[in-house]
């Protein structure tokens, strides 16, 4: 076989192994040519740009006065073994032909949602609206607030660019920008989740953010120091959107003191919650039967009851026998000045032995996203 027909069939196995990715070559190359990815973004390069090894192999400089090594040899099959070492060399390359990328460019192909965000809130700072535009169009195409990663990524990030692009921009000029209506979100509103899906997406949700971790984890901590200083009933009124989640592991806590030091009984009163964002559950959704189960479980005497404010005509009460603890858990940031003033009255009026504040937006006017 000579060199030729060596070159030709290696470009056929290249071709190949290329067709699966045909039809993603016209919106790459789209892509790259308005957002200029091409050197900033590995991830279009190869798809836009082919390999100038793959597309034309340069050929090595024959010998003739060099013998070819038993390794050159032709096999039965036609195909010598320095041909096949080549074909797995270009396959396992990244980018390359073969059906599995290397690690750093698959990897950037899976985070496609960061590779269009990141150039459009550069053009957005830059006030290129030609270019704000067009990625707009891309990113409202593929943007969905219930699909997966990328997806949802898409869409929170194309709001938040709309959402900046006035302060950006300048009102008059974005207001010319159109804006798709994939970035148009969703009422925040947890009525139509299944009851299991949304307690386990709850737990997970306490497990990666800190959102929740942090200040549950500093509450709790603050919690079984006052627990431990006297052996009294605890009652915890708890006002805030947790829903649940906090109180597994401080009862563990509470179980693992020294004898004596733990407290006799647990009573959690939940105050109704306003209609803010995540502090509806769905229908159906109760913690309190899971924590009681929990706390059965621990050999720790738990009860748990509701009121709808803190004013004892609406059935809240205390005991002076108690350690009475106020958990304002990201409250006071969605209510107005005159009923976050209410509220601190109320809970002062109680006299706790503790009271824990945790906020986000310490602006107090729930505005952090118009902000942004």
């Amino acid at each position: 076989m000579n060199y030729h027909e060596k070159e030709g069939q290696e470009l056929a196995v290249v071709a190949t192994s290329n067709d699966g990715l045909d039809w993603l070559e016209d919106s790459v190359s789209l892509l790259a040519g308005d957002i200029d990815l091409g050197g900033s973004y590995g991830w279009c390069s190869p798809l836009a740009h082919p390999s100038p090894s793959i597309a034309s192999p340069a050929p090595s400089e024959p010998s003739p006065k060099k013998r070819k090594s038993p390794a050159h040899v032709v096999s039965g099959s036609g195909h010598s073994s320095s041909s096949n070492q080549r074909r797995r060399t270009e396959q396992d390359r990244p980018g390359g032909g073969g059906k599995k990328g290397g690690g750093a460019g698959s990897d950037r192909d899976a985070r496609w949602a960061e590779q269009l965000l990141g150039p459009c809130a550069v053009a957005v700072e830059a006030r290129n609206l030609s270019r704000v535009q067009h990625l707009f169009y891309v990113l409202g195409e593929l943007a969905a607030f219930s699909g997966d990663a990328n997806h949802r990524l898409a869409a929170y990030g194309l709001r938040a660019l709309s959402l900046r692009l006035p302060a950006a921009v300048g009102p008059a000029a974005a207001a010319a920008v159109r804006v798709p209506a994939a970035c148009e979100s969703p009422t925040p509103s947890f009525a139509g989740a299944e009851p299991r899906l949304f307690r386990a997406s709850l737990i997970k949700f306490h497990e990666v953010s800190p959102w929740f971790t942090l200040p549950n984890t500093l509450a709790n901590a603050a919690i079984s120091q006052l627990a431990s200083a006297a052996p009294r009933p605890l009652h915890l009124v708890d006002i805030g959107v947790s829903h649940g989640v906090q109180w597994p592991t401080l009862l563990e806590s509470l179980t693992r003191m020294a004898a004596g030091r733990a407290p006799p009984s647990v009573r959690l009163t939940v105050v109704a919650t306003p209609p803010v964002p995540f502090s509806a559950s769905p229908p159906g959704y109760d913690f309190a039967p899971h924590l009681l189960r929990y706390a059965k479980s621990i050999k720790l005497d738990l009860e748990i009851g509701r009121a709808s404010s803190l004013d004892p005509a609406h059935g809240f009460c205390t005991s002076p026998d108690e350690a009475l603890v106020v958990c304002l858990q990201f409250r006071l940031g969605h209510v107005t000045a005159e009923e976050r003033t209410d509220i601190i009255r109320r809970v002062r009026d109680l006299k706790p032995h503790l009271v824990v504040l945790s906020e986000l937006d310490v602006g107090g006017n729930g505005s952090a996203a118009g902000e942004f």
